[in-house]
C-alpha cells in the first residue's frame, strides 16, 4: 500500500449499489446484397465499345439519357433506366412511318 494521497486526476472507484441495470450495446449487422443507394440506380444504355474503352482507360461514359459515370457494377442487378429505354425505342422505330428495313446502329 502506498502512503501517497490519491491522484486527483485519476478516476475514483464508485461504490456499488444494491440494484442496477446494465445496457449492452450491440451493433446491428445486416447483410446487404447491394451497396447503399443502389435502389436509386439504373442500368443505362451505352455503346458496347464505349464501355470497353472505359474499362481499359477509366474514363467516364455517357448514356442515352445524358448520365455521365464510370461503369463499375453489374448492370443486370439494376432495372433499365426508363429515359434511356424510351430514347432507345424511339431510335429503333422508323420516324416517318416508312419501311422497317432501314439501317440503324446498335445502342
Amino acid at each position: 500500500m502506498s502512503t501517497m494521497p490519491p491522484d486527483p486526476f485519476e478516476p475514483q472507484p464508485q461504490p456499488l449499489r444494491g440494484t442496477s441495470t446494465a445496457t449492452i450495446e450491440r451493433e446491428e449487422v445486416r447483410e446487404e446484397l447491394a451497396e447503399p443507394g443502389d435502389h436509386e440506380r439504373f442500368s443505362h444504355y451505352v455503346r458496347k465499345e464505349k464501355i470497353l474503352e472505359s474499362a481499359l482507360s477509366g474514363d467516364p461514359v455517357v448514356a442515352l439519357c445524358g448520365k455521365i459515370w464510370v461503369p463499375n457494377r453489374d448492370p443486370q442487378k439494376f432495372p433499365v433506366c426508363p429515359e434511356c429505354k424510351e430514347i432507345y425505342n424511339g431510335l429503333r422505330e422508323p420516324q416517318d412511318g416508312g419501311d422497317k428495313g432501314g439501317g440503324g446502329g446498335e445502342g
